[in-house]
C-alpha cells in the first residue's frame, strides 16, 4: 500500500470516527486532486493539451492567409478546439480513475473503512473534473491572439465555457462508468477513447456531408456537433442563442443522463476490491446505448418536425423592387448595408408581403447559405395601397472570398389555398470579396512557443527544487 493510499485511508477512517470532519468525498477529492496534481499525470496531460493547441493554432493562423479565413470564424475555431482536447483530458483521467486504481490495488484500504461507494464515486468525479477549467484558461490567449479584436471574443468565450463544461461533465462522468465495470485499465481507456472519437469525427465532416435529414439528426443528438453548430451559428452566422437553442439541449441532456446513470446507478454498485468481476463492458455498453436513444428521442422531440416551406401563393401584378446599390468590391468580413425599395404600381392593394435575400456564389463552388452571410434574410411588409411604397434595409456579412450576386425576391401571401402568385425579383448586386489582408501570422508564435514552455517549466520546477534539497541535506547536517 502507498503512503498516499494509507493517509487517504486514515483520513477517512478518522473522519467518521470523530463525525465532526469534512464529508468522506471531500477527504477523497482533496486527496485525489493532490495526487494528481502533485503525481505529474495531470501536468503531462496539459503540456500535451498546449502542444496540440500551439501546433494548431499556428497552422490555422497560416492557413487564414490562404484561405481568407475572418477572424470571427478563427476565433470559433479556436475555443471549439479548446473544448475539443480539453475533454480528451478529462475523458483520460476519468477512465483511470477506478479501474486503473482496482489494478494496481490501491482501491482495496478503503474496505478498512465505512466509506460508501457513491462517496468515493464523488470525490474523484470532482477531482477527475479540476483539469477542465484550467485547459480553459489556457484557450483563451490563443483566442484573443487568434481573433484580432473581433466583438464576439467575450460572448465566444462565456459561451465556450457553458458548453465546455456541460461537455466536460458529460464526457468524464461516462469514462467513470465505463471505468467502475471494466475488468481492466486497458479496456476501459480503450472504450472511452473509441466513444471520444465516435463523437468527434463527424465535426470534421465537410459542410456537404452534414445535410439532409440524417445530418441534421446527427447534428442535434451528437452533443460535439451540437456545440459545434451553436457556437457556429451565434458567433460566426449571427444568430441569436434563443434560436438555436436546441442544439444547446444536447449537451444538457448529455450531461445529466450521464451523471444521473453514474452517481444514481453505478457509483452504489462500484466494487473495490481488485478481484471484483463484472461482465466487462456490456453493462456499460447497454448504458450508453440507452444514453445515444434517449439523445435521439430529445433531438426529435426539439427538432422541427418538417423543413420544407409552402409556397407563397398570390397576385403579385404591379410590384417594383428597386436596390440602392448595384456592385461593390470589399474585404472578407467587411459588412455589406444596403436599402430595397417595394413599390405597388398597380391599381389594387397587395396583400401582405414577404422581402427575402438571396445570395448566389457565380461560376464553381459551393452553395451559398444566405443564413451565413446575413442576420436576418427575410423582413415582413403590410399590404401596400396603390402608389405606396415600403422601404427596408438589410446588412451582408462578407464571409468568403469570391464573386456573388445578391438579389431580393417579393413574395405575396396566398389568397387561398388554391391560388398562387409570380414573385418579384430585384435587380442584382455584384459584390466581390476580396482576401481578409489583416493577418498576422507571427502573431500567434510567442503564445503557442510560450504556453508548452511554461507548463514544463513549472513540471519539472519541483523535481529540481527536491533534488536540489537532496544534494544539500548532508552539508545541512554538517
Amino acid at each position: 500500500m502507498s503512503v498516499a493510499q494509507q493517509r487517504r485511508s486514515q483520513r477517512v477512517e478518522v473522519a467518521e470516527r470523530r463525525g465532526m470532519a469534512p464529508p468522506v468525498w471531500w477527504l477523497v477529492f482533496r486527496q485525489e486532486f493532490v495526487d494528481l496534481w502533485t503525481g505529474g499525470r495531470v501536468m503531462l496531460l496539459l503540456i500535451l493539451f498546449s502542444l496540440v493547441m500551439s501546433v494548431t493554432s499556428a497552422l490555422r493562423q497560416f492557413e487564414s492567409e490562404l484561405s481568407l479565413i475572418p477572424p470571427v470564424e478563427m476565433a470559433f475555431l479556436t475555443i471549439l478546439s479548446g473544448i475539443s482536447f480539453g475533454l480528451f483530458v478529462g475523458l483520460v483521467i476519468g477512465a483511470d480513475s477506478i479501474s486503473g486504481e482496482r489494478e494496481r490495488a490501491t482501491l482495496e484500504p478503503l474496505l478498512l473503512t465505512p466509506a460508501r461507494p457513491r462517496q468515493v464515486v464523488i470525490g474523484k468525479f470532482l477531482a477527475a473534473m479540476s483539469p477542465w477549467p484550467v485547459t480553459f484558461l489556457l484557450t483563451i490567449p490563443y483566442v484573443v491572439v487568434l481573433a484580432q479584436g473581433a466583438d464576439v471574443i467575450r460572448e465566444g468565450l462565456l459561451l465556450g465555457a457553458l458548453l465546455g463544461g456541460l461537455l466536460a461533465l458529460a464526457f468524464t462522468g461516462f469514462a467513470m462508468i465505463l471505468s467502475i465495470w471494466a475488468r481492466s485499465n486497458r479496456a476501459s481507456l480503450f472504450a472511452s477513447l473509441v466513444v471520444y472519437l465516435v463523437f468527434l469525427i463527424p465535426t470534421q465532416w465537410p459542410g456537404s456531408a452534414q445535410k439532409g435529414d440524417l445530418g441534421y439528426l446527427i447534428q442535434q443528438f451528437n452533443p460535439l456537433q451540437a456545440s459545434s453548430e451553436f457556437l457556429e451559428k451565434v458567433l460566426v452566422n449571427n444568430r441569436t442563442v434563443a434560436e438555436k437553442m436546441p442544439y444547446l439541449l444536447a449537451a444538457i441532456f448529455s450531461a445529466v443522463g450521464v451523471l444521473a446513470v453514474l452517481f444514481l446507478y453505478a457509483a452504489p454498485r462500484l466494487r473495490l476490491d481488485r478481484d471484483a468481476t463484472r461482465s466487462g463492458l456490456a453493462r456499460p455498453g447497454r448504458l450508453a446505448g440507452l444514453l445515444l436513444v434517449g439523445g435521439v428521442a430529445a433531438a426529435l422531440v426539439v427538432t422541427p418536425a418538417g423543413r420544407a416551406q409552402a409556397a407563397p401563393t398570390a397576385a403579385g401584378q404591379g410590384l417594383q423592387v428597386s436596390v440602392d446599390l448595384r456592385y461593390k468590391t470589399v474585404n472578407a468580413g467587411d459588412e455589406v448595408e444596403f436599402t430595397t425599395v417595394v413599390t405597388n404600381a398597380g391599381a389594387t392593394a397587395t396583400a401582405p408581403l414577404n422581402v427575402a435575400m438571396n445570395i448566389v456564389k457565380t461560376g464553381k463552388g459551393d452553395p451559398v447559405d444566405p443564413e451565413d452571410w446575413s442576420p436576418e434574410r427575410t423582413q415582413q411588409v403590410d399590404p401596400l395601397a396603390p402608389g405606396e411604397s415600403s422601404e427596408q434595409s438589410w446588412t451582408v456579412e462578407a464571409i468568403l472570398e469570391g464573386d456573388y450576386m445578391v438579389y431580393m425576391t417579393v413574395l405575396p401571401k396566398p389568397r387561398g389555398p388554391n391560388a398562387t402568385s409570380e414573385p418579384v425579383s430585384s435587380p442584382g448586386i455584384h459584390l466581390t470579396v476580396r482576401a481578409f489582408e489583416k493577418t498576422n501570422p507571427g502573431g500567434v508564435l510567442p503564445v503557442a512557443i510560450a504556453t508548452p514552455v511554461a507548463l514544463m517549466l513549472i513540471a519539472v520546477l519541483p523535481t529540481l527544487r527536491r533534488r536540489r534539497a537532496t544534494a544539500e541535506a548532508p552539508q545541512d547536517e554538517l
